[in-house]
């Protein structure tokens, strides 16, 4: 069996069309039809009931889902762990950072830190902030870098892992744009024409933010896709099929050429940070040396 299956796999479930879940796994459709067809025939079951509106997962499929998902927390896990042994020599600093902020933030964040200090080879992993927890509890990373607000608490205790706002950002509503040039989509909805809703997933620190900022039944919206991408939202928001929260550094570039929009006044905005966390079971001088520089030069959070 392909590693690469199971993520064939998850994703179709995730996407449920295989348009989309080919789109998002950098694959041309009829290949990625025959790899789920391979997975199929390694189980002897089918795993996705094929139709119209797309595809639905079999009661085998149900049932293959956390296994799948498992499975490949575990090999990734093993995978990084192995890595680790095989750079303890060389990498200095290892850095989780969700999937949003690993592409936006942090290329020029870490750049502008090491143009005037030097803090060796670093190690980024790149996840959901639900994995990005389990390896930071694991002690498998000095660092932890993700979107933060304080009324969705997260797994870290303050005498264990101390944290620092390094930086601002906001969840914007955002939409395609219309025939007549305005948003495709706009909030609130109504009780008899909700708007459709393109939702975090549980694992997606994003989505812990908004559940817990959102007062969504006055919104009137209605799920349409979930996902614990940024980026599969945006994608989904740029088609038109939604509304989606996006961080504004990474829906920026988007906006700025007219692709999306604001779904809604400034209201429906969630002002939040970019916080770093650390462990202080798990140092070394570089990590020391980062957190000194980055306490000396606090980043302070403008104000509403």
């Amino acid at each position: 069996m392909d590693h690469d299956w199971l993520k064939d796999f998850l994703a179709l479930a995730e996407l449920k069309t295989f348009s989309r879940a080919a789109d998002a796994r950098n694959v041309t459709q009829p290949a990625f039809s025959r790899r789920i067809r391979a997975l199929e025939d390694w189980i002897g079951a089918p795993l996705f009931a094929r139709g119209a509106q797309g595809a639905t997962l079999t009661p085998a499929g149900l049932h293959f889902q956390p296994a799948a998902d498992e499975l490949v927390r575990n090999l990734e896990r093993a995978r990084r762990t192995t890595r680790a042994v095989g750079d303890q020599d060389t990498v200095t600093l290892s850095v989780a950072a969700t999937h949003a902020l690993s592409f936006t933030f942090f290329p020029g964040w870490i750049r502008r830190l090491m143009q005037v200090q030097a803090f060796g080879s670093l190690n980024l992993i790149s996840d959901s902030m639900e994995a990005c927890e389990a390896v930071m509890l694991a002690g498998e990373v000095h660092f932890l870098l993700c979107h933060f607000h304080p009324g969705a608490p997260t797994r870290f205790e303050a005498d264990r892992f101390p944290s620092l706002p390094v930086g601002g950002d906001v969840l914007i509503p955002y939409s395609a744009v219309g025939a007549d040039g305005q948003a495709m989509w706009v909030l609130p909805g109504t009780a008899g024409k909700p708007v459709p809703y393109l939702a975090y997933s549980q694992a997606s620190g994003l989505g812990r933010i908004l559940a817990a900022c959102q007062d969504r039944e006055h919104m009137h919206t209605a799920t349409a896709l979930t996902s614990h991408l940024a980026a599969t939202l945006m994608t989904m928001a740029r088609d038109g099929h939604g509304i989606a929260w996006l961080p504004q550094t990474v829906a920026a570039e988007d906006q700025a050429r007219g692709r999306l929009v604001r779904a809604g006044p400034d209201l429906f905005d969630v002002p939040i940070e970019i916080r770093l966390f650390r462990s202080l079971e798990f140092r070394n001088h570089a990590a020391d040396a980062l957190w000194d520089r980055l306490s000396d030069q606090r980043y302070e959070t403008p104000a509403p």
